[in-house]
C-alpha cells in the first residue's frame, strides 16, 4: 500500500455479508474484537434491519479494509461503535473521512449519536471533539453481558 495514493484509492461503502470474515480479521488487527461482545454475522444483520449501518473504508486497488464505522439505532439514537483505521493507515486523514461519511447517515436520520472512547485513546478522543462530540461528564459504563444469568 505504500505506493498507492491512499485518499484517491479510497472508497467507503456499506457492509455485505460477504464481508464478515475480513471485518472480522480486521477487528482483531485494531482490538475491537472481543469474545464477550457477542458480535456474529447475525447479529451485525440484525442491527442493520434494525435501522444501523455499518461503513467499510476501503482500498480500491489492494481490495484491503482500511476502516470499518458500525452505528446502531435504536429509535432514539445512534451509538457509534467499532470506528477504527488499520494500524498503518493511521494518521493519513482517513478517520476524519470515514467519521465525515458516518455523521452524514447521522444528519439523515436526524438524531442524537452516542459513542465510548476508552480514556486512554486520546487521538479518538481528539477527533471525535473537532467533530463536536461532547463529554457526558462522569457517567459510568456498566453492562451485563450474559443475560441468560438473570
Amino acid at each position: 500500500m505504500d505506493n498507492i495514493d491512499l485518499h484517491n484509492d479510497l472508497i467507503i461503502r456499506d457492509y455485505q455479508e460477504e464481508d464478515y470474515d475480513e471485518i472480522v480479521k480486521f477487528w482483531h488487527l485494531t482490538d475491537m474484537v472481543n469474545p464477550e461482545r457477542g458480535v456474529t454475522i447475525d447479529t451485525i444483520k440484525r442491527t442493520l434491519e434494525l435501522g444501523g449501518k455499518l461503513l467499510v473504508m476501503e482500498s480500491k486497488s489492494a481490495r484491503q479494509i482500511c476502516g470499518t464505522s458500525w452505528m446502531t439505532y435504536d429509535g432514539r439514537r445512534i451509538f457509534l461503535h467499532h470506528f477504527g483505521i488499520l494500524p498503518e493507515c493511521q494518521g493519513k486523514g482517513f478517520s476524519k473521512i470515514l467519521l465525515k461519511e458516518s455523521l452524514q447517515f447521522v444528519k439523515k436520520i436526524d438524531s442524537q449519536v452516542k459513542l465510548e472512547v476508552h480514556s486512554t485513546n486520546l487521538k479518538a478522543i481528539n477527533l471525535y471533539k473537532k467533530f463536536g462530540f461532547k463529554h457526558l461528564g462522569e457517567y459510568n459504563v456498566y453492562i451485563i453481558r450474559d443475560a441468560s444469568n438473570l
